[in-house]
């Protein structure tokens, strides 16, 4: 038996659906969770979304029978997602929103917004320049770009195609909240995300604190998470 199958290519209601996004393809693949588990989620593609890029989302277990769905945006980061990155807390971050998806049934919306939305490149010029004592926004900044450059009307607008229009929100982010809340999604509650502290990431954990309020309880020096 072939380990991937295709599903239907519309959504549940596609008169539900923002007009111009619609699902363009949904298809089952196995995929390894980081307890080593091999589970199947549904990756889900979109036709009309308004900024052009190649987002998706996942879905596991039956969300589409939940009211209130469990719902993890995530931007893309290759430096920590794929390669273990411990300079941010992408990846555990990640593993971490798969595996409760898993448990709990759900959807994780993959972003392509690499770097705050600024691109690979440039968030790889912005490591240079944190490495010479700038933050991870003050490096952003000096670079010509806002602190913050995501946009996540867009993933408003995922959710709609797949007939979500009422979430639980897995994260630490406030900013989530408020720009999904402004184009018509409800946010039932906000879940929060573990912390995942390192001797190589809290100086960035404590810039997303200290200028965007995510809210993460952080120790006050790396010598305490060695």
């Amino acid at each position: 038996m072939s380990a991937v199958a295709f599903l239907s290519t519309e959504p549940a209601s596609a008169a539900d659906a923002q007009p111009g996004v619609r699902v363009r393809t949904a298809v089952e693949v196995p995929v390894v969770l980081a307890d080593g588990r091999t589970v199947t989620a549904s990756f889900i593609t979109f036709h009309g979304l308004a900024d052009g890029r190649e987002h998706f989302a996942l879905r596991f277990g039956k969300p589409q029978e939940q009211a209130t769905p469990l719902v993890r945006l995530h931007s893309e980061c290759l430096t920590g997602d794929v390669f273990g990155s411990a300079r941010c807390d992408c990846g555990p971050q990640l593993r971490e929103a798969m595996l409760r998806l898993h448990e709990q049934g759900g959807y994780l919306l993959y972003l392509r917004q690499e770097g705050r939305g600024i691109g690979l490149f440039a968030k790889l010029d912005a490591y240079r320049l944190q490495d010479s004592g700038l933050d991870t926004y003050e490096a952003n900044r000096m670079l010509g770009f806002d602190e913050d450059a995501r946009d996540y009307g867009v993933a408003a607008r995922m959710l709609e195609a797949l007939n979500v229009p009422r979430i639980k929100l897995l994260s630490n982010n406030p900013d989530k909240r408020t720009q999904l809340s402004a184009a018509g999604i409800e946010v039932s509650t906000q879940v929060p995300t573990g912390v995942f502290a390192g001797p190589d990431n809290l100086r960035y954990l404590h810039a997303k604190v200290r200028h965007r309020q995510h809210t993460l309880e952080l120790p006050a020096s790396a010598s305490s998470v060695a």
